[in-house]
């Protein structure tokens, strides 16, 4: 198989996300959330691999008639943003006025931020909140949060967005990565694990979820309190 085959591979792999959106979609649209985020997870898994894939068969080379970056923002918008938003407003856990607002504030912000050129930071970080909806909305249903704290939540995020504070990737950003990845790796499986069993209260699914949760959300912003103060933790 030549270099130009294997990445064409690639984008073809990225593209499947598409199609884990489309059912993800079909499955929210009949209420059957365990399902939809079912694919949801799929396509994260897909997300996260198809990265190291596209640098490892350089398809900017091998393969420059399709934009895999470009891409990758199409379905990861569908798939971080759209959908997740449009469950949290349809399955009932914020409607009303406080969905609506919600609706507006996650897709409006989510846009600007696809498009803004300083999205990442010269370690990989990301500079600000990456729109990981999917990841907040799947926490959301676990815990079965009031409205209110979901709320605050997705303002408090979408405020973060456009603060230079740093969001760890889990596969980019080289320091704390043998931490990083597995506690990415181990969310994923949470999160699968958290939608097989429907959200059951009981699950130890949601506690994985809250655990590996708040350290993507808050190591990066460690690591830059500690970097500026030169304590590189390497």
């Amino acid at each position: 198989m030549t270099a130009a085959h294997k990445a064409l591979l690639v984008h073809l792999l990225t593209a499947t996300g598409a199609v884990f959106a489309m059912l993800a979609m079909l499955a929210a649209v009949q209420a059957r959330y365990d399902v939809m985020f079912f694919w949801l997870v799929v396509a994260f898994f897909v997300d996260g691999i198809d990265g190291p894939l596209a640098r490892k068969y350089d398809v900017n080379k091998n393969a420059p008639e399709f934009d895999g970056v470009l891409l990758d923002l199409i379905i990861d918008y569908l798939t971080y943003v759209f959908i997740p938003a449009f469950a949290l407003f349809t399955s009932g856990l914020m409607d009303g006025w406080s969905g609506w607002l919600m609706i507006i504030i996650v897709t409006f912000t989510s846009a600007l931020y696809f498009a803004d050129t300083r999205m990442k930071t010269k370690d990989n970080s990301f500079s600000g909140f990456p729109g990981c909806w999917n990841m907040l909305v799947l926490v959301i249903f676990a815990l079965d949060l009031q409205w209110y704290t979901s709320l605050v939540l997705v303002t408090f995020l979408s405020i973060t967005m456009f603060v230079p504070l740093k969001f760890v990737h889990p596969v980019r950003t080289e320091r704390w990565r043998p931490v990083t990845l597995p506690m990415a790796m181990a969310w994923t499986f949470f999160a699968g694990w958290a939608a097989v069993v429907n959200f059951h209260p009981e699950s130890w699914a949601q506690w994985g979820l809250v655990v590996t949760s708040l350290y993507l959300t808050f190591a990066g912003i460690a690591q830059q309190f500690l970097y500026e103060r030169g304590q590189s933790l390497r």
